[in-house]
């Protein structure tokens, strides 16, 4: 009996999710390339880095290449690396002498590293651009543009009268962990922050990718600029989650213009990379904690056994559920490039992201709590995170 209520409760999920669930699963939206209409407004492009030698010379090329049609500053903050990253980036060729790199001052008390160095980076930019009528650009060291990126995306946000259009951007998925598990990171994402419902105005659902945001410069002055967020961990999120809040409208997409760069070719590699904030997004709460465990369990991996070791109706609801849960991750499989039969191990990804997320719980109730850069925080700083669709 318990068998076949947990089957057919695995199957109703299912339906909630793939009918009533912002179309999480679907393939777009996805910007073509485009021009802005009219007049082009001021883009200062945002870059903050730390420790990013091997991929800082391609990042700064495709910033400084952008065929952007107005005026563009790109500001490179270098957060206190040891490894050279600034003076790499100095090195690039700036024909139209667009780039700036400032040294990063020492973090105070309350912030987190990244969006210390945003801030002043943005800093940096309200010196050179006084004018808010235009736009920053936020984007991560580890990022390949296409020269038509920031043109496409302030085309969008022009178009229709956005205040932040972000993108989450084509991830490395080379090496047999990345195909395994880098397309369920972008999965789980969109599950968590639905794209229709984010760009819905109606919908209280808030989200970003933090590796490409694109905001406009009176929305973030709105909100109390960076320094309202200062000490959020999940610093993209609770961006948008502010903007939206403040009657702002929001775009997110998965983009063809940008790729990351950065490798991950080892399952510890994901694991630290989910680890570093799940338990941030859970709030810190065991309660939380032990439902995303449960819920993980009923509708990933249950349905899988249901369908290999029930008998019955258990088994075929299993089954179902188990086929629904696959042809809903195909379309992420295609845009990957990769094969719909990975999605046969969506169980066992399931199973190794449940426990990175336990993990991440762990090493917060031990002490270690979130490292990143070399650097470790473990209680919530200054302006706490946000989560989806919470006021």
């Amino acid at each position: 009996m318990l068998w076949l209520v947990l089957s057919l409760l695995s199957v109703l999920i299912w339906v909630v999710l793939v009918f009533f669930h912002g179309r999480f699963w679907q393939a777009g939206p996805i910007l073509s390339p485009a021009r802005p209409d009219g007049t082009c407004p001021d883009v200062c492009i945002v870059v903050p880095a730390r420790d990013e030698a091997e991929s800082v010379g391609a990042c700064v090329a495709s910033l400084v290449g952008q065929d952007y049609p107005g005026s563009l500053r790109l500001i490179l903050v270098d957060d206190n690396s040891t490894d050279g990253t600034g003076d790499i980036a100095r090195a690039v060729p700036d024909p139209l002498d667009r780039l700036t790199v400032i040294t990063g001052q020492a973090r105070p008390p309350a912030w987190s590293g990244k969006l210390w160095a945003v801030a002043q980076g943005v800093a940096e930019a309200r010196r050179q651009v006084p004018d808010e009528a235009g736009y920053v650009f936020l984007t991560d060291a580890d990022i390949r543009h296409d020269p038509a990126h920031l043109s496409t995306l302030v085309a969008k946000a022009q178009a229709d009268g956005l205040d932040q259009v972000s993108e989450m951007v084509e991830l490395n998925c080379q090496s047999a962990a990345e195909h395994m598990l880098v397309p369920a990171f972008v999965f789980f994402f969109a599950l968590l922050y639905p794209f229709a419902r984010v760009n819905d105005p109606r919908s209280r659902v808030a989200g970003a990718a933090g590796g490409s945001i694109l905001i406009r410069r009176s929305a973030l002055a709105r909100i109390g600029g960076i320094e309202s967020l200062r000490g959020a961990l999940i610093d993209d999120c609770t961006l948008a989650a502010r903007v939206k809040r403040s009657g702002g409208g929001l775009y997110l997409g998965h983009s063809r213009l940008a790729r990351s760069i950065r490798p991950y070719p080892h399952p510890r590699d994901i694991w630290r990379m989910v680890a570093r904030t799940a338990y941030v997004q859970l709030r810190y709460s065991p309660a939380l904690l032990a439902g995303t465990v449960l819920g993980m369990a009923l509708v990933w991996i249950a349905p899988m056994l249901f369908a290999l070791f029930g008998h019955g109706v258990p088994r075929l609801l299993g089954a179902l559920a188990w086929g629904v849960s696959m042809a809903s991750f195909v379309p992420t499989l295609r845009r990957s490039r990769l094969s719909p039969a990975w999605a046969l191990l969506l169980p066992l990804v399931a199973v190794f992201y449940t426990a990175a997320t336990i993990g991440s719980a762990v090493d917060h109730h031990r002490g270690r709590g979130v490292v990143w850069k070399n650097r470790a925080y473990t209680e919530p700083t200054g302006a706490g995170d946000s989560v989806p669709g919470r006021r």
